[in-house]
């Protein structure tokens, strides 16, 4: 058995059935899930037509690059998107969701016979970054966020010695959970770092077609593009589930460094990692169109416009640069800040579960960042949002009623 295995920590949603094992919830309230960051909206006809119209390709193998077809609609999305040009030969690969991506990436680029090989993640973070840096022999240096800074990674907390061993850094903007976006003062930060150091940057913009501000959030390779630079040690990630709200197809694709990208197919080949013909189909009809993007993110617009107001007068939410959760603030609302004993009684009262905050950070500079907070997913449809809403806001005024 790998003894690697041995280092994995549970996975959040594990921990949190272990914390709710003996919770009974009110059985007078349906059930309404704001824990898992999972898309709800239907998904666009336009991808189901594609897969009905495509099933023949059922009988055919997948090539791990992709269809060239493929690779062109992504390629021309991305010059759409962020008005840069890369070469669907060479700089674009297909691939089964950000989450398989982002794991197998870590296993190509990490070299863990050098000493004490590091992945940075930021912190709170996407538990994979976590998972493939311990299974590709390297350690974790977590990066906290900054409620002062809307959560930003603070980056100038990472010492010299650490970014000399660093071989890979995970970055996610828009954050999860926390929304944020990074400035482009600050991927100048980072993209000067990696030229000193020599780690790969890994881009997790898997959220940025969900929006709140007239301007879309700003990508990594057009931070580069901006900057002037190439796409050296620059590897950018996104998917279809949130844009286009199909989280069970598993489609997205990387973009930047030709050369790690040859190698990183190389390394997808061996591991079978081929998408389906049919849902590469469907994921060129989905890259081809902007429409059922634009309508799923009014939605999103119309559901946080409605359930912010409901929530503020009583729970500190701010409405994020980006994606769909709340990172809510419910430090003096449960004793002694604990934001998991505020978790179970939403949970045993009103029957609405939420995410704790320490599920999904680690301790790092002697404090847990995601202390006191509760992520809220606001994934569901607008009714269900709402009446969710209402149900915190009656937990918090009876939390508040004097005994």
């Amino acid at each position: 058995m790998n003894p690697l295995l041995s280092r994995l920590h549970p996975y959040p949603f594990e921990r949190l059935r272990a914390l709710t094992k003996d919770i009974v919830p009110n059985p007078a309230l349906k059930p309404i899930s704001l824990g898992i960051g999972e898309p709800r909206h239907a998904t666009p006809e336009l991808i189901k037509q594609a897969i009905t119209d495509n099933l023949k390709g059922l009988a055919s193998y997948p090539a791990t690059a992709g269809d060239p077809a493929l690779r062109q609609a992504m390629a021309a999305w991305v010059q759409r998107r962020y008005g840069v040009t890369v070469d669907p030969r060479t700089q674009v690969l297909p691939v089964g969701g950000s989450r398989e991506a982002l794991f197998a990436l870590a296993q190509t680029v990490i070299d863990p016979t050098k000493a004490r090989a590091t992945v940075v993640s930021p912190n709170p973070f996407y538990q994979i970054y976590e998972g493939a840096a311990l299974l590709a022999g390297a350690e974790v240096a977590y990066v906290n966020s900054d409620p002062a800074r809307n959560f930003a990674a603070d980056w100038a907390s990472v010492s010299d010695d650490t970014w000399a061993r660093t071989q890979l850094l995970y970055v996610c903007s828009p954050g999860n959970p926390t929304g944020a976006v990074m400035p482009l003062a600050e991927w100048k930060r980072l993209f000067e770092l990696s030229d000193k150091h020599g780690f790969v940057i890994a881009s997790d913009e898997c959220y940025s077609e969900i929006y709140f501000r007239d301007e879309p959030p700003l990508g990594s390779l057009e931070a580069a593009t901006k900057l002037g630079r190439g796409f050296d040690r620059l590897v950018a990630f996104t998917s279809l589930s949130k844009r286009s709200n199909v989280p069970g197809m598993r489609s997205g694709f990387v973009a930047g460094d030709a050369a790690i990208l040859k190698q990183f197919l190389l390394y997808r080949t061996y591991h079978g990692s081929a998408m389906s013909p049919v849902y590469q189909q469907a994921s060129i009809a989905a890259w081809n169109d902007e429409s059922h993007v634009v309508a799923n993110r009014d939605k999103y617009r119309a559901k946080f416009a409605q359930v912010v107001p409901v929530l503020a007068p009583v729970l500190p939410v701010a409405l994020p640069d980006a994606g769909f959760y709340l990172w809510a603030d419910v430090s003096e609302l449960s004793p002694g800040g604990d934001e998991i004993a505020f978790a179970l009684g939403l949970l045993a009262q009103y029957n609405v579960a939420v995410l704790p905050g320490t599920l999904l950070a680690r301790a790092s500079h002697g404090i847990n960042p995601g202390a006191g907070r509760i992520r809220l997913a606001l994934v569901a449809e607008v009714d269900e949002c709402l009446e969710a809403a209402h149900r915190i806001v009656s937990f918090i005024t009876a939390q508040r009623a004097p005994s």
